[in-house]
């Protein structure tokens, strides 16, 4: 009988470590083809902006070409949060899924953030032919980062909700104070990516991408899950 249930608790063990590996597998595979997605879908703007000099003149330039990153960004959100749900192995077909549901409602939020991020970007390029104090440099390095933590909630919000534009811009705003944390662990997120881009090279950024935006997914999970139980009928 000892002998017969050693084999048993064996067999119970071999089948874990196979149930083990067969989801790191099987999440290693999800994260690759999300990852060669993202960076597909926003190769029309990341190669010019990797052609570009780095020069205030250019800062128009760089928010056009970021501005297939919101879809882009939309889809690889609604593809990882789907991994958790789907039957079967199919990133891809959630990644397309994502960006075709969530294109044009997040471009309606992202590219006027990035129209309202130019603005700034351009006069804290010009604060000293402007000759205005270096206090308004310090207000508009404030707002700047106020709208580029807005944006990307409102990105997470409209990627998993089918939400009204105006709804979504709303709520991102509501739950900056009512989950500071969360606001915080987005500027977080936004910290490791340019800390990334700046003390390696760009192409890193696309090898990191998944990871960063499930990092971004795993952050705003406190928002998500209030707006799924409060505003989701």
């Amino acid at each position: 009988m000892t002998e017969v249930g050693e084999g048993v608790r064996a067999d119970g063990d071999g089948a874990q470590r196979v149930g083990v590996l067969g989801r790191f597998t099987s999440g290693v595979y999800w994260f690759l083809i999300v990852g060669l997605l993202l960076v597909a879908t926003t190769l029309p703007g990341s190669v010019p902006l990797m052609l570009l000099d780095r020069s205030a003149g250019n800062i128009p330039l760089v928010a056009l070409c970021l501005v297939p990153l919101g879809p882009a960004l939309a889809a690889a959100l609604f593809a990882l949060r789907d991994r958790t749900r789907a039957e079967a192995l199919t990133p891809g077909r959630s990644f397309v899924r994502g960006y075709r549901l969530n294109a044009t409602d997040v471009l309606k939020l992202w590219v006027p953030a990035l129209a309202v991020e130019t603005m700034i970007g351009i006069s804290l390029a010009n604060l000293g032919l402007a000759g205005v104090p270096t206090g308004y440099g310090a207000v508009l390095v404030v707002i700047g980062v106020l709208v580029a933590v807005w944006s990307l909630q409102a990105v997470v919000i409209a990627s998993l909700f089918a939400l009204r534009t105006r709804d979504v811009a709303r709520l991102a705003v509501y739950y900056m104070g009512r989950t500071p944390l969360v606001a915080l662990g987005v500027l977080g997120t936004l910290v490791v990516t340019f800390a990334l881009v700046y003390l390696t090279f760009d192409a890193m950024l696309a090898l990191a991408g998944p990871l960063l935006v499930h990092m971004l997914l795993r952050t705003c999970d406190a928002m998500v899950r209030h707006v799924e139980s409060t505003f989701i009928a």
